[in-house]
């Protein structure tokens, strides 16, 4: 008989703020590359894509990425928040949300959470597609480059990262304004285009990490390091001030310089700070969710496969319990000082943790063993997008959901390694060639593009056993498609609704041409 535990990932949980969380199923952001060259707004690949999720109930589906500025970009192909919010430019955002609500005939088919990721990438926006001028760098919290810092990065490596990315400009006190203005702006749009609320991304090394990381930030005023939550609290407090009461508003936190297989004094110090970090930004009472994560550009273990982070996955485990229980001791602590004459206060944010989740007995465990509040679920939310369906359909089954270890759907994760370097003469050519962890953490991060894009090429028009046969196929498709292939692949694409536009262009070039050769003969 099926445990009545299992029944938890599927009761509703309250936010703090008001709004409810359907069950503990989180797609949480992945960067989907399917916005036009140089940043846009969504497009017919967002809505299809997000249509294959939103049809399985998740409990909150957060977006990929949304840049706050367009002159910091990441990959080039990044939804980035309008200049300006008016009708016009509001009617991608709202397709989206409602296509993330599936709405029909404008009414709602699920209770799906619509949540906007903003982020600013600051010193990672790298040259060329990072939106801004040949020359010209970066805002960042200081003045130093990517990999500047790193002490085992090597020649090859650091220079990889000098011709990636250039050294950025400090950030003056009219910057970090201005950085504080476009994180309000975005969340402006959310709320004016339907979503349901926000995520602020300081994870993966990006701007709002990057205050936090004393590699990154070597400033002494106010925004230093040592005074990191500064910022966070000034753009969480003007953020509140400008949305709805129950405005969902959450962050995406960054625990990549911590690991627990060191125990060096350093490493520990480090961990007391995170630890301490989200103890107090939970205790400000202003957000809904923390998600633990990790990984920066320095360290991308974040765009690695599950099988090379493990131990960080079981580092972020132990990390979340820690806290769960410390903030039910704040909770404890709080409570007993109030009075009858007290107004309670708002409950402390619930706790998500990304990573490692990748088959039934994962998720049951990870919420029997108190680790985690909700459940997020990224890169197998690709090869499962129906994974609320599929986990429904087993807890009906008589199997024992905590013994099971199979991969949701037996999809695992793909073997993007390089099979030619396990022969001679290349396996002894390969043990020279130096491993630069950017690049391979690369490759990954492309196999999981395509496979967006597939999805988002999908044709839902079947239904039922028809259409999950069609979507098994999608997957089946993707485990032919190798690492060097999604590479070559993610970079050489023109999307659907740009193929006009390019043939258009192609063509005034070439009448262009043909006028200056007719009058040059002439």
């Amino acid at each position: 008989m099926t445990s009545t535990r299992n029944s938890s990932i599927f009761s509703p949980v309250p936010l703090p703020y008001g709004r409810v969380v359907s069950n503990r199923l989180v797609k949480v952001a992945m960067y989907e590359h399917l916005a036009s060259f140089l940043g846009g707004p969504p497009n017919r690949n967002h809505l299809n894509l997000y249509s294959i999720w939103a049809k399985h109930d998740w409990g909150m589906i957060i977006t990929g990425n949304v840049q706050v500025s367009d002159q910091h970009l990441s990959l080039g192909r990044d939804l980035v928040v309008p200049n300006d919010i008016c009708e016009e430019t509001l009617k991608p955002w709202r397709a989206l949300a409602r296509r993330i609500h599936n709405e029909l005939d404008g009414k709602r088919m699920n209770e799906t959470l619509a949540i906007m990721q903003l982020n600013h990438t600051g010193r990672q926006s790298p040259n060329i597609l990072g939106g801004r001028f040949p020359f010209v760098p970066p805002l960042a919290p200081s003045d130093t480059r990517i990999g500047a810092t790193s002490q085992d990065a090597g020649f090859i490596s650091d220079l990889i990262h000098r011709i990636l990315f250039q050294t950025p400009r400090q950030m003056s006190f009219e910057h970090v304004e201005q950085v504080i203005r476009e994180f309000v702006k975005g969340a402006q749009l959310a709320a004016e285009a339907g979503f349901d609320g926000v995520q602020l991304h300081m994870a993966h090394g990006y701007l709002l990490a990057q205050f936090f990381s004393s590699k990154a930030n070597t400033r002494t005023d106010n925004y230093c390091s040592q005074n990191a939550l500064h910022l966070l609290y000034r753009i969480i407090s003007a953020i509140r001030s400008e949305v709805r009461r129950d405005f969902v508003l959450g962050i995406k936190i960054n625990t990549s310089d911590y690991s627990l297989s060191d125990t060096s004094g350093s490493k520990q110090e480090q961990e007391e700070k995170a630890f301490r970090h989200v103890c107090d930004i939970a205790q400000w009472r202003s957000v809904d969710f923390i998600e633990v994560s990790g990984g920066d550009y320095e360290n991308p273990e974040f765009m690695m496969s599950s099988n090379s982070k493990s131990s960080r996955q079981a580092f972020f485990a132990q990390f979340s319990s820690r806290v769960k229980v410390a903030l039910k001791e704040i909770e404890w602590e709080q409570s007993s000082t109030l009075d009858d004459h007290t107004q309670s206060r708002k409950p402390l944010p619930l706790i998500i943790v990304t990573g490692g989740l990748r088959s039934p007995a994962h998720v049951y465990t990870a919420l029997s063993s108190d680790h985690t509040d909700l459940l997020g679920i990224g890169r197998p939310s690709l090869l499962c997008p129906g994974l609320p369906t599929v986990l429904r359909r087993l807890e009906a089954s008589s199997e024992s959901l905590f013994d099971n270890l199979t991969p949701f759907k037996s999809h695992p994760e793909p073997d993007l390694s390089f099979s030619f370097t396990q022969h001679w003469p290349w396996s002894r050519v390969w043990r020279f060639v130096p491993k630069i962890k950017l690049v391979g953490a690369g490759v990954g991060m492309a196999w999981y593009l395509i496979a967006a894009r597939a999805w988002s090429t999908f044709d839902q028009s079947d239904e039922g056993d028809r259409l999950e046969e069609e979507e098994d196929q999608v997957v089946k498709n993707l485990y032919e498609i190798s690492g060097i292939e999604a590479v070559i692949r993610m970079w050489i694409w023109v999307p659907e609704f740009q193929i006009s536009v390019l043939w258009r262009s192609l063509a005034l070039i070439v009448l262009l041409l043909s006028v200056n050769l007719f009058l040059f003969l002439k």
